[in-house]
């Protein structure tokens, strides 16, 4: 039987693109969003989030939910360290507003302040310049539900 790699359709190494035309100064770096990758959605007083209620409707594939997600809550060590490994130079993330706010106004979730306190402190030490993204679609609940379904600007 003939080898099926013989027969590959892939590009020879010599064929790809090389990176030669990239700025010197580019910043090389990955980011994520909170729900997608945190976890720990019932620890620490995080509070319902709008993707905590959307992911039990029945709409997400397998049922799945941001529950444990990649657990960066509990890995972000680890996942720094990759980062490093990898020679990347920048971190983007974004805030779980249910994990700083759970209720959606009053008082605020310190051990949710001290998680991404944390997470800077380590990116800072191992040589990556943290990105902070305020908002990337993760709301507590009680603010979607006092809209009425809405958030406006009011």
């Amino acid at each position: 039987m003939a080898d099926p790699r013989a027969t590959s359709t892939a590009p020879s190494v010599s064929s790809l693109p090389t990176l030669n035309h990239i700025p010197q100064d580019f910043i090389w770096g990955v980011s994520s969003a909170a729900f997608q990758i945190e976890g720990a959605a019932k620890e620490d007083g995080r509070g319902e989030s709008i993707w905590d209620v959307y992911c039990r409707s029945g709409q997400v594939a397998n049922n799945d939910t941001g529950d444990v997600a990649c657990d960066h809550y509990h890995r972000y060590k680890e996942d720094v360290a990759l980062m490093k490994a990898l020679g990347l130079q920048a971190y983007r993330f974004s805030v779980s507003w249910p994990r700083v706010m759970p209720l959606g106004t009053g008082a605020v979730n310190e051990a949710g302040l001290a998680f991404y306190d944390s997470l800077i402190d380590e990116l800072i030490t191992a040589g990556i310049e943290p990105w902070l993204c305020l908002y990337h679609w993760d709301l507590p609940q009680r603010w979607k539900s006092a809209a009425a379904g809405s958030i406006g600007r009011s």
